[in-house]
């Protein structure tokens, strides 16, 4: 496969039973073969998005000593501001050319998990930094919930199956600053080889050159998506619960050419993650004799805890 397929919402959301099999089938089969769509007709509209992206850049143009202010010790970097080059990539010691900001779950009343989860972190500076992530959250979940219904179906599960993990999941808006480049990079890019860690991933900011996504022969394939399309791939903890139907793809955030060093890039992450008791145990509809278990049974909890510290956010 040498091209991300597209695929559309509104036909998974249409009463007809055709349109909405036929994106189950499209975003299945995508999955199965490299593990990332670009999805059109989600719920964040033109004008959200325009002022989301204004708002982040607002944020990462404020003076480090501000932004500083708002990284959180001892939370593992869960909420607030991730300075720049802290994270790396499972496996790597050079930290990525990236700085960044986590929005994470906002739990319902009474919730069991309004406990267990940080709360968010409010820039005084910017009034309207807040109020517009909480927003973009909330559709991109929303958006997210029926991606894996679709999903659910695909591997023959009810079509309703992960609505009880993902709601008051543990999902992460990750809006991201890759500054410019100031000196030749000794080892490091952008946001080196990795697989992502959660159930599933949609990706505001994918329409430049820079995402590179790599095929089962091994080769690289840029990753471009149109200006109302979400890149939307498969992690981890999805590809092990259907023990590899559903394919987690290696994927990477590649440095400009030279003559682009001068300019930043931004993209905006959701990290679609479960609540932390969910069982990731390879469901038994996808295994048989020519696919056989590959996975040990562990929980989401578990582990997002053994990848975090493997990226060093978080010490044993």
């Amino acid at each position: 496969m040498q091209k991300i397929p597209s695929v559309d919402l509104r036909d998974f959301l249409s009463d007809d039973p055709v349109r909405k099999q036929k994106f189950v089938n499209e975003i299945g089969t995508a999955y199965s073969e490299i593990g990332f769509v670009a999805l059109k007709g989600h719920f964040l509209d033109d004008q959200l998005v325009e002022e989301l992206y204004a708002e982040v850049r607002n944020f990462f143009n404020l003076p480090l000593e501000t932004k500083e202010k708002y990284e959180i010790p001892g939370i593992g970097g869960q909420r607030g501001y991730v300075s720049f080059g802290k994270e790396h990539a499972k496996g790597r010691s050079a930290g990525d050319l990236k700085e960044f900001w986590h929005f994470g779950q906002y739990v319902s009343e009474g919730s069991k998990w309004a406990n267990e989860y940080p709360d968010n972190v409010t820039v005084e500076e910017l009034p309207r930094f807040n109020v517009v992530g909480e927003k973009a959250y909330k559709m991109l979940e929303k958006t997210g919930v029926y991606v894996l219904r679709a999903l659910a179906l695909y591997v023959g599960l009810d079509e309703f199956y992960f609505d009880q993990y993902i709601k008051d999941g543990n999902s992460i808006l990750r809006p991201i600053h890759y500054p410019p480049i100031t000196e030749e990079p000794k080892d490091a890019v952008r946001a080196a080889a990795h697989g992502d860690i959660n159930l599933i991933t949609l990706l505001m900011g994918a329409q430049g050159k820079g995402l590179q996504v790599q095929n089962h022969n091994g080769e690289w394939i840029d990753a471009i998506a149109e200006a109302d399309e979400l890149m939307i791939n498969v992690g981890d903890m999805l590809s092990r619960h259907t023990n590899n139907k559903l394919k987690s793809t290696i994927h990477q955030v590649v440095n400009p050419p030279r003559e682009l060093w001068g300019t930043s890039r931004y993209s905006i992450p959701f990290f679609m993650h479960p609540v932390s008791d969910m069982k990731l145990d390879c469901l038994p509809s996808c295994i048989d004799e020519n696919h056989p278990k590959l996975y040990d049974d562990i929980t989401a909890g578990e582990f997002l805890n053994e990848r975090l510290i493997e990226l060093g956010l978080i010490k044993k």
